[in-house]
């Protein structure tokens, strides 16, 4: 879940939002390009990326490609955005003759305001090159029902200060940390329809024009359960 994210952000919001330097002080939150997928450090080639770009809440302490991350302030990220998209799950099994395309739906918090995933990252050493990756943290959407409606889960949404800095301190453990990761309360979170097109990526311009759906799209209203 949680495969494509929006970030229309300027540099100077989030500046304002964020005060983070591109580079910063030695100890200090920096902002980098990550590769989003993570390539484990004892990885010996990157083909399996795609499939980590998220790390479950419930087992990213022990699995072996992440459990000696979460425990490291300098390996946990704040990876910004201000929305995320999630698609619709249809009520009955797809079949291959079924052609009527999966609806996403886009989600925004606070009304749309840049905001944080927590997220864990690890530099990995691949073909004689070094390369950044970071995965992104998702937990159940059970309490959310703005989010349960489209999916069973959702990603860990660190929309405040307090939680972010938190989240990079280096005097929080593991527990701390993964007491971070609940869901974000329902009524910070919205979701709206978003075009068709996001299902096929790389064969569509990516621009504002996504996040308009068509008329015939399904409304939120559609949804298994109502959205607020």
């Amino acid at each position: 879940m949680c495969g494509r994210y929006t970030n229309t952000a300027g540099v100077q919001e989030l500046n304002e939002r964020f005060k983070v330097p591109i580079a910063g002080e030695a100890g200090q939150p920096e902002a980098r390009l990550l590769r989003w997928g993570l390539i484990p450090a004892w990885a010996t080639s990157a083909k399996e990326a795609y499939k980590m770009i998220n790390a479950r809440v419930e087992s990213v302490a022990t699995r072996p490609a992440y459990r000696d991350l979460i425990p490291r302030a300098a390996r946990r990220a704040l990876q910004l955005a201000d929305g995320y998209y999630e698609w619709l799950k249809p009520e009955r099994r797809r079949s291959r003759a079924d052609t009527q395309p999966r609806q996403p739906f886009h989600f925004r918090v606070d009304g749309g305001v840049p905001f944080a995933f927590a997220a864990v990252w690890t530099p990995a050493k691949v073909g004689g090159e070094w390369t950044h990756s970071v995965a992104l943290l998702t937990c159940p959407s059970a309490t959310n029902g703005v989010a349960r409606a489209i999916h069973d889960r959702m990603p860990v949404i660190l929309a405040d200060e307090d939680a972010q800095r938190a989240w990079l301190d280096h005097a929080l453990g593991v527990e701390e940390a993964l007491e971070l990761c609940a869901p974000l309360p329902q009524e910070r979170l919205s979701a709206a329809p978003a075009n068709p097109a996001l299902n096929k990526p790389g064969q569509q311009p990516e621009g504002p024009e996504l996040l308009v759906a068509p008329a015939s799209a399904p409304s939120a209203k559609d949804a298994p359960l109502p959205l607020c």
